[in-house]
């Protein structure tokens, strides 16, 4: 489905960007900022997943009722997420109710109101959220993966805070802290459909005229950490595991050959891992593989729940199986394979308002302008089966592994010889 991407950049940090689809009647609307949980002091962990929170519970000339409301009048389909290094809210809606849901988020976004009784509700909201993180093994293997990988940097720091920070969050600090992250000099708008470029300019000059620029922290680079560590928990049916090496950052040229190595080792159902650990043994349900790429970092993680008598016997297939990538590639209906399903995920996205829009914030965020899908598909294709073994020989190595694993494992080895390739 073709579109036309027109993009305005502000002197003052906004960019506004639209892809045009004249043949829909949607329109996807999306603020997205440039400030994520590893852009907070670690005294305010958790405020800028607080603050998207908090604006959902009004504004100076709205409710929360009137924002519920509207919302719904507008179709529902209003989202809102925080990462570590970005905070975005989208809105799908009819083309004809655009300007209408401009003006919901840009009120909710640019004037909330902070009341002290909704903060204090909604601190008691996101420490249950927090509690069930901690309910959840899959959730809370993430976050304790990501302290131990991480140690001593905001990237291992959870997204959501701890009950400690959240509690402090009065009134005062979450303005101040507002006014820095959800300045306009962060801000992409980002929308796709059928909307008009000059129109969402026009909108956007208001905000420009009203906006103050906020100063953050330059996030530092982080170090890796390499741990063996086994979380004990009795009461887990299952053991949850992750191995896992650093990886390429976001913006490298070899993230299209990172994302085919983790789809090959253990992206899908024709995974080697899925085959080997699921429909061979029959030793989980759960097992995969992913790339996750920041800024400046990267991890290639292997993930799985397995009962803790089979922990052993996962985590030799995994390491095998890494090893064998090192040693001896990946066979060229391998990587045709993992080729075909990252094309398919892409033009499939392109039917998608929300996914276009999205995809432009996503562009603009780490590469700094518009990658039109046809260069995309022509790095895919440009991967060769070398580019991955090199990758592997990289970063597969003894010295970059790193075990975190949850459950009932007191028999499991910890020492470092357990765990080498």
């Amino acid at each position: 489905m073709k579109g036309t991407v027109k993009e305005t950049r502000f002197e003052n940090g906004l960019v506004v960007l639209t892809d045009r689809m004249s043949e829909v009647r949607s329109a996807t609307l999306g603020f997205f900022f440039r400030s994520g949980s590893r852009h907070e002091p670690d005294e305010l962990n958790g405020i800028t997943h607080f603050i998207e929170h908090c604006v959902f519970k009004g504004t100076e000339r709205r409710s929360a009722m009137d924002i519920a409301m509207e919302q719904d009048r507008l179709g529902g389909n209003l989202d809102a997420f925080t990462t570590h290094e970005e905070t975005g809210f989208l809105i799908k809606v009819i083309d004809d109710r655009f300007e209408a849901a401009f003006d919901l988020l840009s009120d909710m976004l640019f004037h909330p109101r902070f009341d002290k009784a909704d903060l204090e509700s909604e601190q008691r909201v996101i420490i249950e959220e927090i509690k069930m993180t901690e309910d959840s093994p899959e959730e809370l293997l993430g976050e304790i993966f990501h302290r131990e990988f991480f140690r001593g940097h905001p990237l291992g720091l959870s997204i959501a805070g701890t009950p400690e920070t959240v509690r402090s969050f009065d009134a005062e600090t979450t303005r101040r802290y507002h006014a820095q992250a959800f300045d306009i000099s962060r801000l992409v708008v980002a929308a796709a459909g059928n909307v008009d470029h000059e129109r969402l300019v026009e909108l956007c000059e208001a905000l420009s005229i009203n906006g103050s620029v906020g100063q953050l922290a330059v996030p530092s680079a982080p170090q890796y950490s390499a741990p063996i560590h086994i979380e004990q928990k009795r009461g887990l049916e299952q053991a949850h595991l992750m191995l896992a090496t650093p990886f390429v950052a976001a913006p490298d040229d070899r993230r299209y050959a990172a994302d085919l190595l983790a789809n090959i080792i253990g992206g899908g159902t024709s995974s080697r891992l899925w085959q080997k650990v699921r429909e061979e043994r029959g030793l989980a349900y759960s097992v995969g593989a992913s790339a996750i790429m920041f800024q400046d970092a990267g991890v290639f993680s292997v993930f799985a729940g397995t009962s803790p008598e089979a922990t052993r016997e996962v985590i030799d297939i995994v390491l095998d199986e890494m090893r064998a990538v090192v040693s001896n590639g990946v066979t060229a209906d391998e990587l045709q394979l993992a080729k075909d399903q990252s094309v398919a995920a892409i033009l499939l996205g392109l039917e998608d308002t929300a996914s276009r829009a999205a995809s432009l914030a996503n562009y603009e965020l780490i590469h700094g302008r518009h990658i039109p899908v046809v260069e995309t598909l022509a790095n895919i294709d440009a991967v060769a089966a070398d580019d991955l073994q090199r990758l592997a020989a990289i970063y597969f190595t003894p010295e970059n592994l790193a075990f975190v694993a949850l459950g009932d494992l007191k028999n499991l080895a910890r020492d470092k010889s357990s765990f080498t390739l």
